[in-house]
């Protein structure tokens, strides 16, 4: 972000804000998702009890993996944002 170790600006400081705030939502949404594909059948059909269990178990384990998972790469992205300016190149890596 700025200077390392100084002290963030505001608008520094409401891109974070935004940022954790999506990576939470977007976390939550995929999570719910997976949740209703999985475990959905077991919630709204009647299933054989160990496919039901199992369907469950599956949704309960997935969800929250999911949802870890999407938070940190959505965070790691944003924390190795745009390389800094210089000046006169046209290129990174020359």
């Amino acid at each position: 972000m700025g200077s390392y170790g100084g002290r963030r600006d505001q608008a520094e400081r409401d891109a974070i804000t935004v940022e954790i705030g999506y990576a939470l939502c977007s976390a939550l949404f995929a999570a719910a998702v997976v949740f209703g594909a999985v475990a959905g059948p077991a919630l709204l059909f009647e299933l054989p009890d160990t496919a039901s269990r199992l369907l469950l178990r599956a949704g309960l384990f997935l969800a929250p993996v999911l949802f870890a998972t999407r938070t940190i790469s959505v965070l790691m992205r944003f924390r190795s944002g745009p390389q800094p300016s210089q000046p006169g190149r046209t290129n990174p890596d020359s």
